[in-house]
């Protein structure tokens, strides 16, 4: 599928791998639209920056956590533009809590990431759907992460939650199959904002991966356009990480 021309809503894409890939798919001629919850300033900059290049966007604010706002924002960007063609579900929170403290993942925890990282990509999902049935094709990128596959990450839900985001993807993809192509992207170590305050673990971690580095937003966002372009692939979950899960 040709990005130029598509319509393409980005998950929380003010900052970091959603910024980074709201403005990768408006080099490629999509028109964007960036979705924020709490993060405006952060989101409608990221519009300007894509108006400034020459490109078109918008931002509109909905949490993904609630189906009535996502279904208003889909309904607001169908009202806009005439139909939506392509989602990067992005949205995802975590919690830091040490992987063996089980006390601390409590009921308030376990409901806000999964609410949020599953439940929300799932209403996204859902709420795009008939209109991309409707123009006979669409393509859907769900971001997961290492944390998923491994079982390690910032906390026990959230790497549990990405583990449900990539069986999320394969049921999606035999769900809404043949007309519309769902994948998953799964990054490792990224350097964005997640790592604020644990610079000097970042730095101590990339020596040790195989390409000894971290990635960037701009390499996850790289990969998926690629992935939204790709026709002949569905379901599958494609891993990011310099190496570091080998």
């Amino acid at each position: 599928m040709h990005i130029q021309n598509k319509v393409a809503l980005v998950t929380g894409g003010g900052t970091g791998i959603g910024r980074a890939t709201s403005i990768a798919l408006a080099l490629r001629g999509a028109i964007v639209v960036v979705n924020y919850s709490r993060s405006k300033v952060e989101a409608d900059e990221t519009v300007q920056w894509i108006i400034n290049g020459g490109g078109q966007a918008i931002a509109v604010q909905a949490d993904v956590s609630k189906d009535k706002e996502v279904r208003e924002m889909v309904d607001t960007i169908v009202q806009t533009f005439g139909r939506v063609d392509l989602l990067v579900n992005n949205a995802s929170i975590t919690r830091h809590i040490p992987l063996d403290d089980l006390e601390a993942a409590t009921d308030e925890v376990w409901d806000e990431l999964m609410n949020v990282n599953v439940k929300g990509m799932f209403y996204c999902a859902r709420a795009v759907a008939p209109f991309m049935i409707n123009n006979h094709q669409g393509a859907i990128v769900n971001l997961g992460s290492i944390a998923g596959q491994t079982g390690s990450g910032s906390s026990l839900p959230y790497a549990v939650s990405k583990s449900a985001v990539h069986g999320l993807t394969k049921s999606l993809a035999r769900a809404l199959a043949p007309g519309i192509r769902v994948n998953c992207v799964v990054p490792g170590a990224v350097a964005t904002r997640w790592w604020a305050g644990r610079e000097e673990q970042m730095k101590q971690l990339a020596p040790n991966l195989l390409l000894q580095q971290i990635a960037s937003p701009d390499d996850i966002a790289t990969l998926i356009c690629s992935v939204l372009e790709q026709e002949a692939m569905t379901g599958q979950i494609i891993t990011i990480d310099s190496g570091q899960t080998l």
